[in-house]
């Protein structure tokens, strides 16, 4: 039996989690909503049994340690995914945000607010950082450098990034960053109206 695909995303709130699962059910991927929480709450073991049982080829699973700088339960959970056998994770969406003494990350792209691709990483809103700086800093994302996933794209604060990212809006930013996963992946998907 072929492992199950995942798309990892480091931010697990309210507002995060309500994304996801909009972007998920447009592009017909099932979310993990147990994998959120702010902290993440299952342990990697529970995620790894509940990316198993969805429905579609590809799940979405998000990951949150609170704004925690050390390693905290978002990254303990995801580091089991990423060591699991029996999940292929097809990417990590790496959410920048202002937390302080991180490693950070060098992103393969990023997805702009304005849903424009680019090379470096952005910040918490979205917004292309200056070419001298290339790590996305993130609450979530040290943890990623141990594994080097096939791609990490950054990308801003999900469902926010002063509501360009809003859910009435279709979290076009968040929809963006998973079909560039996807495309990239050479995983073929339909985006439902």
């Amino acid at each position: 039996m072929a492992a199950k695909k995942a798309i990892l995303i480091t931010d697990g709130d309210e507002t995060a989690c309500k994304a996801v699962e909009a972007t998920g059910k447009k592009l017909g991927l099932r979310t993990i909503s147990r994998s959120a929480g702010n902290p993440t709450q299952n342990s990697g073991e529970q995620i790894v049994e509940l990316i198993k049982e969805a429905e579609s080829d590809v799940a979405l699973v998000m990951f949150d340690d609170q704004g925690n700088s050390g390693k905290g339960a978002g990254e303990e959970a995801m580091e089991i995914i990423l060591d699991s056998g029996d999940i292929e994770v097809l990417g990590v969406l790496a959410v920048a945000s202002d937390t302080k003494d991180v490693e950070g990350i060098q992103p393969n792209f990023s997805v702009t607010n304005n849903a424009e691709i680019v090379d470096g990483p952005v910040d918490k809103e979205g917004d292309s950082e200056p070419i001298t700086n290339l790590y996305l800093e993130g609450d979530t994302i040290d943890i990623i450098n141990e594994y080097e996933p096939e791609m990490v794209v950054g990308i801003g604060d999900i469902g926010k990034m002063d509501k360009k990212d809003d859910l009435s809006k279709g979290c076009p930013v968040t929809m963006k960053a998973i079909e560039e996963i996807l495309s990239r992946s050479g995983i073929s998907y339909e985006r439902n109206l």
